[in-house]
């Protein structure tokens, strides 16, 4: 099979001046996670980690390091990871000090016989696996600091994006993955989709890949990721896919998605109702990407 990556860096109502880092930094993890799968032997698994990583690492977007606030200023994170060979999954919720949720989200899925793990048992987790603490303060950013008093004074929405992947390997295998750092505002111990197998992420080698963004509570009570996926069984293409489901989100809930989804054939598909979600792919060596709705730009897969 051709390689394929596809990345997503949110949907929300991205302030205009900060676009062209978004884009920059869902380019930077596409041709990341597509190195990988040019390699020998480079799977999707990888390749989804390590571009959310990357964007975990890049603080202009809501995970990691630059994670949005809760109610009290502080971080909690999610994660999830899905592998489509088998199903299997593993998600992480409620954690800190963490500059790499995915990377946790992976080893429950591979050293646990669970799919998701909260909290202190979470950490506790980490701790037991070798994972590098990064204390909070560090992973706080000006920027979300200034967000969540405009966010108190309702001077600004809350913030509810997140980061996400889907990949295919030569083998033929897909991956997703997505990470988080919530809804800027929101109660201690609020739990988003992106820990969430179903919600936030599907993976399955005889249909397709999907990583969402948008409102969480909404994606999870429609199951996004796999309304999507089950509409790829019954014959829509990944656009029509896409585009019945997150339109859903809308008509139900008048709440804000966004999707990027691959068939087991190597189709895409790209659709949200939010004013902005960064994305890109790589395919056929060029690259795909926008931010805007009906925004496509065309590039050398080697540029970043």
């Amino acid at each position: 099979m051709e390689p394929i990556m596809i990345i997503h860096g949110g949907a929300e109502d991205v302030p205009e001046e900060m676009i062209p880092c978004k884009t920059r930094g869902v380019r930077k993890a596409c041709n990341i996670g597509y190195r990988i799968l040019t390699q020998c032997g480079g799977s999707a698994l990888d390749a989804v980690e390590a571009a959310i990583c990357y964007m975990e690492e890049d603080e202009v977007f809501n995970a990691g390091r630059g994670s949005a606030l809760n109610e009290e200023g502080d971080i909690e994170m999610d994660a999830s990871i899905m592998s489509g060979d088998d199903l299997s999954t593993g998600g992480v919720t409620i954690v800190k000090e963490m500059l790499h949720p995915i990377s946790l989200a992976r080893m429950v899925m591979e050293k646990t016989p669970h799919v998701l793990l909260a909290g202190e048992g979470a950490n506790r987790f980490a701790n037991d696996c070798g994972m590098p603490r990064v204390p909070n303060c560090q992973l706080i950013t000006e920027w979300a600091k200034i967000e969540l008093e405009m966010v108190k004074k309702s001077e600004r929405l809350p913030r509810c994006d997140t980061v996400g992947a889907v990949a295919m390997d030569r083998c033929g295998h897909i991956a997703t993955g997505a990470s988080s750092g919530g809804l800027t505002g929101r109660m201690v111990g609020r739990s988003s989709d992106s820990s969430k197998c179903g919600a936030a992420i599907y993976a399955d080698d005889r249909l397709g890949g999907v990583s969402v963004a948008g409102h969480g509570e909404s994606i999870v009570k429609l199951c996004l990721a796999y309304n999507i996926v089950n509409q790829l069984q019954c014959g829509k293409s990944p656009q029509q896919a896409v585009q019945n489901s997150v339109n859903e989100i809308e008509d139900r809930f008048c709440k804000r998605a966004g999707a990027v989804v691959l068939s087991k054939c190597g189709n895409v598909g790209v659709f949200f109702t939010s004013h902005r979600m960064p994305w890109a792919y790589t395919k056929g060596k060029k690259m795909y990407y926008g931010a805007k709705p009906g925004e496509l730009n065309v590039s050398d897969c080697s540029c970043s």
